[in-house]
C-alpha cells in the first residue's frame, strides 16, 4: 500500500489529537488499491482470523488499509494513509467506522500495527512510519512482514524509555504479540486460491488461529467423524447382538442334544 507522510512525528504530538474545530470533510478512500492481491489476502487473513478468535468479545476493533486521522494539520493536508493491519483494544468494536479518527475515539491509538512490506513502501515502513508509530501513536507493538519474502518478519515493542526495542523470535521464527497474547508466525498453504507463505496468528500453545471457513471446515470434519463413529458403534452393537443371539442358539442346541441323550424330548419340556 503506498504511503505519503508529510507530518513531522516530532511535532504532530498526542496533544494535537483533538483540534478545536475537528475537520468534517475527511477522506476515507484514496482510490488506490493494495500493492497486490497477496497483500489484500494477507491483510484480510489477519483481520478475519482475529475476529473469529475473539468472536465473543465486543471490546476491540481490528481494521486494515484504513486512514488514521490523528491531528488537525494532518487531516487538512490529508498526508497519511493508514496501516495495513491494526488493532485497538478496549473500545466499542461494533460501532461502524469508515476510518479511525482519533479525536472521535477518545484519543485512542492502535495497540498493535502490522505493515505488509513491498518494494515501494519498505523504506517508509522502517523509517518515517516506524518513527510516527513510536513517538506519536506510542503503539506498544509494531510488526513488519513481506508477503513475497516470508523470511522477513520483524517486530518491536515499546520499552520503558518509550522507544521501540526489537523482539527476539522463538525457535520457529515467530514473534510474541503481548497485547493480543498471540504469536505471529508463518504458515504455508492456499488462501483465496493463492498458495504462499502467509502471516498467521497462533495461540499460546502454538495452535493455528483459524479463519471462519477453516473453523466451519473443521466442524464439518468433526461432525463427519462423529457420524462415522456413531455408525461404527451402531454396527458394532448390531454385530454384538447377532453374536449374542448366535451363542444363545448354540447353547440351546447343546442343551437339546443332552436332553435327548437322557431320553427326554426338548420340545415336550418346553411345552
Amino acid at each position: 500500500m503506498s504511503t505519503e507522510l508529510n507530518a513531522d512525528p516530532q511535532t504532530a504530538g498526542v496533544a494535537e489529537w483533538q483540534p478545536p474545530t475537528p475537520p468534517t470533510d475527511l477522506v476515507f478512500d484514496d482510490g488506490e488499491p493494495m500493492e497486490s492481491n497477496r497483500h489484500r489476502i494477507a491483510m484480510n487473513t489477519l483481520i478475519r482470523s482475529l475476529n473469529q478468535a475473539w468472536d465473543a468479545r465486543r471490546n476491540f476493533f481490528a481494521g486494515g488499509n484504513m486512514f488514521i486521522y490523528f491531528s488537525s494539520t494532518q487531516a487538512r493536508n490529508r498526508d497519511f494513509r493508514g496501516p495495513d493491519f491494526f488493532v485497538v483494544l478496549d473500545v466499542d468494536g461494533e460501532r461502524p467506522r469508515q476510518g479511525w479518527v482519533v479525536w472521535e475515539e477518545e484519543g485512542r491509538y492502535p495497540d498493535v500495527i502490522v505493515e505488509l512490506l513491498s518494494a515501494s513502501t519498505a523504506g517508509d515502513d522502517r523509517g518515517i512510519k516506524k518513527s510516527l508509530y513510536e513517538r506519536t501513536f506510542k503503539t506498544p507493538e509494531y510488526f513488519l512482514f513481506d508477503p513475497f519474502e516470508p523470511a522477513v518478519l520483524e517486530g518491536w515493542r515499546l520499552g520503558a524509555d518509550l522507544r521501540y526495542q526489537p523482539l527476539t523470535p522463538n525457535e520457529r521464527g515467530w514473534l510474541w504479540c503481548e497485547a493480543l497474547s498471540l504469536w505471529l508466525g508463518t504458515w504455508q498453504g492456499t488462501l483465496d486460491r493463492e498458495s504462499a507463505v502467509w502471516l498467521r496468528f497462533y495461540d499460546e500453545t502454538g495452535r493455528l488461529v483459524l479463519l471462519p471457513e477453516e473453523v466451519a471446515r473443521q466442524q464439518a470434519e468433526q461432525a463427519e467423524q462423529q457420524a462415522q463413529q456413531a455408525q461404527q458403534q451402531a454396527q458394532q452393537r448390531a454385530e454384538q447382538a447377532e453374536q449374542q443371539a448366535e451363542r444363545e442358539r448354540r447353547h440351546r442346541e447343546v442343551l437339546a442334544r443332552r436332553l435327548r441323550a437322557l431320553g427326554f424330548n426338548p420340545d415336550d419340556l418346553m411345552e
